[in-house]
């Protein structure tokens, strides 16, 4: 299965949407996992018209969206187990942290940093999408795609380096 996994999207914000960039690796999705601050609730109806989607709620949330979705939550894809968080809190520890916080998971991913993170701590990926829209201090904007089959996590990151965007 093909998961493509976003967080800190901050939409509708101004004009901005979606660049073309992560719409295409959106089409190409059997699940989308969003780690929180869609920050309107249209976001997430948005984004089920693309493919099936998992969240979290973020800290930017509007109140609509936090009665609808955990702060925190397990997916079971393809025989393997993602957790899921918007913050994984502070810098220091986190990748132990965010292990111990989902025991028995392969995978775990968190936004609310806007900075991609992949990395192993043991036998878990600890995971940060970046956020499509803002890169704030990331050097570029982006997103994860994670190839899942039979329990095995393989994550890309893609760095988002088109300007182009268009409505969805």
């Amino acid at each position: 299965m093909k998961l493509v996994v976003i967080s800190d999207t901050h939409l509708p914000r101004g004009a901005r949407c979606l660049p073309d960039a992560c719409l295409r690796e959106l089409e190409r999705a059997d699940l989308i996992l969003h780690t929180g601050d869609f920050v309107m609730a249209a976001v997430l109806d948005e984004l089920r018209e693309f493919a099936p989607v998992e969240g979290v709620h973020g800290n930017m949330d509007e109140p609509e969206l936090r009665v609808a979705l955990p702060g925190r939550r397990v997916v079971e894809v393809a025989g393997a187990r993602i957790g899921m968080v918007h913050d994984g809190g502070s810098r220091a520890g986190r990748e132990a942290r965010l292990a111990a916080s989902f025991p028995g998971c392969d995978a775990v991913v968190y936004g609310h940093t806007h900075v991609p993170q992949v990395e192993r701590h043991g036998e878990v990926w600890i995971l940060n999408p970046g956020s499509p829209t803002e890169r704030r201090r990331a050097p570029t904007r982006a997103l994860l795609v994670l190839e899942v089959s039979k329990g095995a996590v393989a994550p890309q990151l893609v760095a988002i380096l088109d300007t182009n965007t268009r409505s969805y």
